[in-house]
């Protein structure tokens, strides 16, 4: 029996060692396919990563390109802006001017109603019509004292 129970337990030492390296086989091929699996995930994973950045690069540029067009935009309005500013202030300052011109040669009728009365009731009324006419006292030699009159002007009626 001893050498019967020897056999026995040395086919099965060669079954269980059949066994252990079918099972280290099996272990080491799924550890193959573990190992294989997780460089495509990471593969995969890598290439994700890349074309997220690769987005990410031409959303950049897309609005490098938008903010580029924005502060062309914003400087064409702005010249823009600063010439009609400047044509404003020209235009305010001649304003200014015509005013006191006016409000000059408004003095000097007035001065000239009130000294001499040359022009008088009936060349006035005429005059707010634009309808000048010759008046006698414009003919009447010795209606021409208002000739030798200084005319009232300031300096800036004659910036031009």
């Amino acid at each position: 029996m001893a050498s019967s129970s020897g056999t026995s337990s040395g086919s099965s030492l060669i079954q269980n060692s059949g066994s252990e390296e079918d099972l280290v086989a099996l272990m080491d091929q799924r550890k193959r396919k573990r190992m294989l699996s997780n460089r495509e995930s990471a593969r995969r994973s890598r290439m994700r990563k890349q074309k997220h950045l690769d987005d990410l690069v031409s959303q950049v540029d897309q609005l490098r390109k938008e903010n580029q067009q924005i502060l062309t935009s914003v400087n064409i309005t702005t010249q823009q802006y600063m010439s009609v500013e400047a044509e404003n202030s020209v235009l305010r300052a001649q304003v200014e001017e015509l005013s006191h011109r006016l409000e000059s040669l408004n003095e000097i009728i007035d001065y000239l109603n009130a000294s001499t009365g040359v022009f008088g009731s009936a060349a006035a009324s005429t005059m707010g019509n634009f309808d000048i006419g010759p008046s006698d006292s414009f003919f009447n030699p010795m209606d021409m004292a208002y000739m030798n009159m200084p005319i009232m002007a300031s300096a800036d009626m004659l910036q031009y």
